[in-house]
């Protein structure tokens, strides 16, 4: 029996339909920044659960669906609901398949509101945001949270009487700067947009970015936040296996045509290993009738293997077997499908942009900023050095799990939470 309930809202309806959970339907890298409260705290930790006056502490997350944030979204609320704090989710964008939530089935203290909203850097977005905003304002006044965990900018400025968190893992003009080189053009739309993110920032309690450079990135783009932390994603071990015999091949994740991933670079030369491209970052259930979708170019200097979206279990099989993985974006805030290949042991050969420099320090290889010659050079002499390979796969793996758990994320986040939960309640 499924234990996570979920009620299905979508973007046109006001009505909500309960069912159960999956229905159909550098080594200089900063510690994050907390804020203390002194013998007054009202808030407290019993048995490892943070509670407040009137029990364990309840937290509304939002999340979106559609990008690899999925995945921060699933560590997040899981760590937080086997720590004891009672989670509202909400979800943005596609309704999810029953086998993208899965994972909630045997998480006691979730429920799970799915909608189709759409996110705030869709172009439909200014007309969906009222309805939307007043769906979770209405929301806040059923379920009552302690403190929102709120994903997109846009809902940070609800008119509702709660700390709210906005966790900042990406933005359309940063990304637009560093994939397509020049500032959006100025529309009406993008006006909208900056005014929705600046309004966002302004009234979040604490603004938490995955990177110094995404929290730089916002400052010099939109505003400074009144309370600002550098909370670096994480990722449970558990999932993946580090002692597999390793092959010759790199791995790399991304859409071929996704100038953002630029996974296309591994195409561009020879490479002296065989590359494996996963074209989706997401997982995809399992079918029942087994399809192939891949794609497999052989030539006397390379072999190039193009895959479809993978199942959870087919991604960490081939986390697990490469022996390289090739971090090739140029706009990479989160950094999830790097990380979870330093869990697998891969040695990490990044793209020279600051967030992977400053992830990964001295335990990955650069290559030029978006040059795939460089790519190339860089695999050739890890080809050549199988010791330089294995030892640069250990410290991927090393700096995963002394810096990037799942558990050193979620400390970060109730400490977070513990500050401005008290703060709140002494308001009161």
């Amino acid at each position: 029996m499924r234990t996570a309930r979920i009620l299905v809202s979508f973007a046109l309806c006001k009505v909500l339909h309960p069912c159960r959970a999956g229905s159909t339907t550098n080594s200089s890298t900063p510690s994050p920044i907390h804020t203390r409260i002194g013998a007054t705290d009202w808030t407290r930790i019993h048995r490892g659960i943070l509670h407040t006056p009137g029990g364990p502490v309840h937290v509304l997350v939002t999340a979106d669906t559609m990008s690899g944030s999925w995945t921060y979204t699933r560590e997040l609320v899981t760590g937080l609901v086997t720590r004891g704090v009672r989670v509202t989710l909400v979800s943005f964008g596609e309704i999810p398949l029953p086998d993208q939530t899965a994972w909630m089935d045997l998480l006691h203290g979730l429920e799970y509101r799915p909608t189709a909203f759409r996110l705030e850097w869709m172009d439909e977005a200014p007309q969906d945001l009222p309805e939307s905003s007043e769906f979770l304002a209405n929301l806040v006044r059923e379920v009552h949270p302690d403190l929102l965990h709120l994903h997109q900018f846009c809902h940070a400025n609800l008119a509702v009487d709660v700390p709210r968190v906005v966790m900042a893992h990406g933005d359309l003009i940063s990304w637009t700067e560093a994939v397509q080189g020049c500032t959006p053009r100025p529309t009406r739309w993008l006006r909208w947009y900056r005014d929705a993110i600046v309004r966002g920032i302004a009234a979040a309690d604490a603004v938490i970015a995955p990177s110094a450079w995404m929290l730089d990135i916002l400052r010099t783009t939109y505003t400074r936040p009144r309370r600002e932390a550098v909370i670096y994603p994480g990722r449970n071990p558990i999932f993946f296996n580090p002692y597999v015999s390793k092959d010759d091949s790199v791995l790399s994740v991304g859409r071929l045509l996704d100038a953002g991933k630029q996974v296309f670079l591994l195409t561009q030369h020879a490479q002296p290993f065989s590359v494996c491209i996963v074209g989706a970052e997401q997982t995809v259930p399992v079918p029942r009738i087994p399809i192939r979708a891949d794609v497999k170019v052989s030539t006397d200097q390379s072999c190039v293997a193009i895959r479809g979206p993978q199942t959870e279990a087919q991604l960490r099989a081939l986390y697990s077997r490469a022996a390289v993985y090739a971090a090739t974006a140029r706009y990479e805030p989160l950094g999830i499908a790097p990380l979870d290949a330093a869990f697998s042991r891969c040695a990490i050969v990044a793209n020279d942009i600051p967030s992977f420099r400053e992830v990964w320090g001295d335990a990955a290889l650069y290559f030029r900023t978006n040059d795939a010659r460089s790519l190339a050079e860089t695999l050739r002499r890890l080809d050549a050095d199988r010791a330089m390979r294995h030892a640069y796969a250990d410290r991927a793996y090393t700096r995963a799990r002394e810096r990037f758990t799942a558990k050193r994320m979620i400390d970060d986040y109730l400490e977070l939470y513990r500050s401005l939960v008290s703060a709140d309640f002494l308001a009161a």
